[in-house]
């Protein structure tokens, strides 16, 4: 094994995460048909080899149901201050020993934590 690729996120609708994750930053890398009424929508963000695919068709996922997702930060407060100007509901920040989280909720309730050191 090498590495990490993709990471399924589960979604209801497509088209309103993509959105979502965009203000966060992320770029499409694909947004294609890949079977009768589904769609392979990959995101990533410039220059990393991981990837997020927006999925809504594993039962076994249902959406929202994503927790521990932590994207790695420089500045935590510019980011703060973008998110917000983008009108992105935040939570509070979590300083820890081991850096400061923030967390936030993509539309379908996903959790993923901003992370600086």
């Amino acid at each position: 094994m090498k590495a990490i690729e993709v990471i399924s996120i589960p979604v209801t609708d497509q088209t309103r995460a993509k959105e979502f994750y965009q203000k966060l930053g992320f770029e499409i890398l694909v947004d294609a048909p890949f079977g009768p009424g589904q769609q392979w929508v990959q995101l990533g963000f410039p220059g990393s080899a991981v990837s997020i695919t927006l999925v809504n068709w594993f039962p076994e996922m249902p959406a929202g149901s994503t927790r521990g997702f932590v994207i790695k930060t420089d500045d935590l407060n510019a980011d703060i201050k973008d998110l917000t100007a983008k009108g992105i509901e935040l939570g509070s920040i979590d300083d820890t020993p081991w850096g400061k989280f923030l967390a936030i909720k993509d539309p379908d309730g996903n959790v993923m934590s901003l992370h600086a050191e």
